[in-house]
């Protein structure tokens, strides 16, 4: 393989930092970073998409347009920077019509994008047609990404009715979906819709190398365009299916830098770099400068140390200028002879040997079960964990595979990993109280079973989506319901708009909850710097009144678990009726609509807009 040369793009600002640190990379560290990174010479860089627009609002208090302009305006153009779009659910957890779809395209190749990988969950081509054609319209790279996912591993079990029709025998099992022929077809499909790269992407690291191989050395004798391999350390499979995705002539792999790579994000470059070395494979990247940032990174991950995943630092490791003690280096070599012989086992085992000396994690047993994607695993540690309720990550996570299948065998990656990880909270939370399956589904996952987020690979039984949605049909997205949110005037800051200029209202479009909350605290801290650079007038004293608490004596309606009031729907004195929503609970950044579990009179709303409560907290108090 002399004269080969393959090029990266490194994930470590945006895919690496989600995978192992829940996207909590301020603006300051990142801003730090930069002058390190202009002259890697990555190929590509991927900087935004995926959970940063979210995460940086309602985490960080931050601008996601902020995050792309400093980073464009730093890298001047050396590095292609991208992004990760979900196709029609954009950047959200929702369909979005074109027009949200062109506005924000347009102004993230304004203010400095350059390839956006579009993908979608369910991996239906109806979803990504319309993204490639705005991306190659607007002057962007459009690069297809086919999202790896595997069929169930249980035992088939005897058939009947829906199924029975759908896979054959009673007792036969199950026709294979996911085969190789199944992602490249996908793949072609992209290509002739005019994507310029093709992503294979394995957001949970379950592309075993043998399966690395073969998928991989087939969409190269099927594609014209370059072929990407973007895969997690998660389960144990990430190094080793790099290594078969190299051997098997792979364009682009996605790498993380050292303190940011394996464990559930993607291999580190200093071991791909090593293996590459020996092939005689050119690793097109400056790895000196890469030294330079491996060097900061350490100290911006102990700043992270709370959001820490692993909480397992590997050991300094310079490839450059350290020599790999024999073992080690024997290690390597034995990967290699092993991916050429096709030793799957010896392989695995000679690369995890390789992790093990430098102190990567081991491969997650519990994520390779459920077979989860990394980020999706360590967002609901997170979430969880912020919710007080880190008790149920071992219950849900073991619900996620019959969650999955019941909603048509999706691949699990965002927005369905989030959808299908919060409806397995949610069954672990029923089955503890002892109610029956599914007695809260949340509205994304409602919309899911529907068809709002196109065609599952596999269909949703009728009689399940019946029992969620109240229908048994299939029904697309409804383009005409879109509803452009208000941009309300906000008398408390001074009479300005709650979004003050086009790139603030498509936040509004995109991520309405959070950006609500993200533009008012702008907005408020605006006015008080105003009001605090203002001459002040004398403040006259105000006596508060003591409120008295009045005791809950009527019927309530609790919290089914602990999340945030995103919308209150009704108001004292308001008659509702058994099922009529009355208050929306994010949980798991999900919505969940909360019906009236009685015919009654509201006596009280019990909570305030963006109030974070506790399961089984009450909310709204009905009369006696």
């Amino acid at each position: 393989m002399e004269g080969k040369k393959l090029k990266i793009r490194d994930l470590t600002l945006r895919d690496g930092q989600q995978s192992l640190f829940a996207t909590r990379m301020s603006q300051a560290q990142i801003d730090h970073l930069l002058p390190f990174y202009e002259d890697a010479g990555y190929y590509i860089m991927e900087v935004w998409g995926g959970a940063v627009p979210d995460s940086v609002m309602r985490y960080l208090g931050e601008s996601p347009w902020t995050r792309l302009r400093t980073i464009s305006k730093a890298m001047k153009g050396k590095s292609l920077l991208s992004a990760l779009s979900r196709g029609r659910n954009l950047f959200g957890y929702v369909p979005y019509p074109d027009s949200v779809l062109k506005g924000f395209y347009e102004e993230a190749i304004k203010n400095g994008l350059n390839v956006m990988r579009i993908f979608d969950a369910l991996n239906d081509i109806d979803n990504v047609k319309e993204s490639i054609k705005l991306i190659n319209e607007l002057g962007g790279i459009a690069d297809g990404a086919v999202c790896y996912t595997v069929d169930p591993k249980e035992e088939p079990k005897p058939q009947k009715g829906f199924f029975a029709k759908l896979f054959g025998k009673k007792e036969a099992a199950p026709e294979k979906i996911f085969t190789d022929d199944y992602f490249v077809g996908k793949a072609k499909q992209m290509e002739a819709l005019g994507a310029k790269i093709i992503t294979l992407k394995d957001m949970a690291g379950l592309v075993n190398p043998s399966r690395a191989a073969s998928i991989i050395g087939k969409l190269k004798a099927a594609l014209k365009v370059p072929v990407d391999f973007h895969t997690h350390c998660t389960p144990g499979y990430g190094l080793a299916s790099s290594l078969m995705a190299i051997l098997n002539g792979v364009d682009i792999l996605d790498t993380n830098i050292w303190y940011f790579g394996g464990g559930s994000a993607a291999p580190a470059i200093e071991l791909i770099y090593v293996f590459c070395k020996k092939l005689g494979i050119e690793v097109d990247v400056n790895m000196e400068a890469v030294g330079r940032i491996r060097a900061e990174l350490e100290g911006v991950r102990k700043e992270l140390h709370e959001f820490d995943l692993a909480k397992q630092f590997p050991k300094h490791f310079d490839p450059l200028n350290d020599q790999l003690p024999a073992e080690v280096d024997a290690q390597f070599d034995k990967a290699i002879a092993a991916a050429k012989a096709g030793k799957e086992e010896e392989l695995l085992d000679a690369c995890h040997a390789i992790e093990d000396y430098f102190g990567f994690p081991k491969p997650n047993l519990t994520v390779k079960n459920a077979e989860v994607p990394g980020g999706m695993y360590s967002n609901m540690v997170a979430q969880l964990k912020t919710l007080q309720a880190s008790d149920l990550l071992e219950d849900a996570m073991a619900l996620i595979p019959k969650v999955r299948r019941d909603a048509g065998l999706v691949p699990l990656v965002t927005p369905t990993s989030q959808i299908v990880g919060s409806q397995a909270v949610s069954l672990a939370l029923d089955r503890k109280k002892g109610k029956p399956d599914y007695s809260t589904p949340s509205m994304q996952f409602t919309s899911l079973v529907k068809g709002e987020y196109g065609h599952t690979p596999v269909p949703v039984d009728p009689e399940f989506r019946a029992k969620i949605t109240g229908s048994p049909e299939e029904k697309a997205y409804d383009v005409s319901s879109y509803k452009k949110p208000e941009n309300p005037t906000l008398d408390e800051f001074g009479g300005v708009k709650l979004a003050s200029n086009p790139e603030e209202y498509l936040l509004l479009e995109l991520l309405p909850n959070v950006a609500n909350k993200y533009l008012r605290d702008q907005r408020k801290a605006e006015y008080e710097a105003k009001q605090a650079a203002a001459p002040k007038a004398e403040a006259k004293e105000e006596k508060v009144e003591e409120k008295k608490v009045e005791p809950i004596t009527g019927p309530t309606l609790n919290a089914p678990m602990p999340g945030k009031v995103v919308e209150i729907k009704v108001k004292p004195g308001q008659k509702v009726k058994k099922s009529d929503i009355a208050l929306i609970l994010e949980a798991m950044k999900m919505e969940n609509d909360l019906q009236a579990e009685i015919d009654g009179t509201v006596k009280r709303v019990l909570v305030d807009l963006d109030q974070a409560v506790a399961a089984d907290q009450p909310l709204i108090e009905f009369e006696d």
